[in-house]
């Protein structure tokens, strides 16, 4: 699929977003290309997210593992769904049942497609071997400062963040040269800390609602 030829309002290739945040940010108590987040920071806990397989899962339900993947995905995302295969081939390499691992898909955006009866299709065809979340409130993406999908979040086993934005450095799986996600998590797991610790996410945006102000009573 050429990716290119998709874009949308909502759904583009950034070239420019590291540039954009890098002059935005600059003043605030974030990362390079996160506006809410940076590294070392402590994770943002989830608790009873619904997930695919009809349970409810928390951050806490993983405190045996020494490493957490957390990507923010979904199912309309022409980038996000071009990823599913590296991220099913990653779980099932570094996050088994018994492994120190552990990988968590986390879907916010509230159109039709991406609502959890469509999630169930997507990850019963895919045969997603790690669980894959729905936070209906979207308040877990906005803790997490996480703009696209794909965005990767990498936690230590202390739940400092260790490592966010991209899997890899190309949308184009043959032309990869380096693994973001894989290097934060063997870095983990070694007691060390990632060579490359933040890099720019590039997907579509997140689709998270506008809250509304709430207006004043007039006495």
């Amino acid at each position: 699929m050429n990716l290119c030829k998709r874009k949308t309002a909502n759904c583009s290739v950034i070239l420019t977003v590291g540039l954009i945040l890098i002059g935005s940010t600059t003043e605030a108590p974030a990362g390079k290309f996160n506006p809410d987040r940076n590294i070392g920071d402590d994770a943002p806990a989830w608790k009873d997210l619904p997930g695919v397989d009809g349970k409810k899962h928390s951050l806490a339900d993983l405190k045996e593992k020494e490493a957490v993947v957390i990507v923010f995905t979904c199912n309309s995302c022409p980038y996000a769904v071009e990823y599913e295969d590296r991220l099913i081939a990653f779980t099932k390499k570094y996050a088994g049942e018994k492994s120190k691992t552990a990988v968590v898909a986390i879907n916010v955006n509230k159109v039709k497609e991406d609502l959890l009866p469509k999630m169930k299709e997507r990850a019963k065809k895919k045969e997603f071997p790690f669980p894959y979340l729905f936070d209906e409130s979207q308040q877990i993406a906005r803790d997490y400062g996480a703009l696209w999908t794909p965005e990767f979040f990498v936690l230590n086993k202390q739940r400092k963040i260790v490592y966010m934005g991209a899997m890899d450095d190309s949308t184009d799986a043959s032309k990869v040269k380096q693994k973001y996600v894989e290097a934060a998590v063997k870095a983990v797991l070694a007691g060390e800390k990632p060579a490359t610790e933040e890099t720019v996410a590039v997907g579509c945006r997140v689709r998270l609602e506008r809250k509304r102000r709430s207006r004043r009573k007039k006495k």
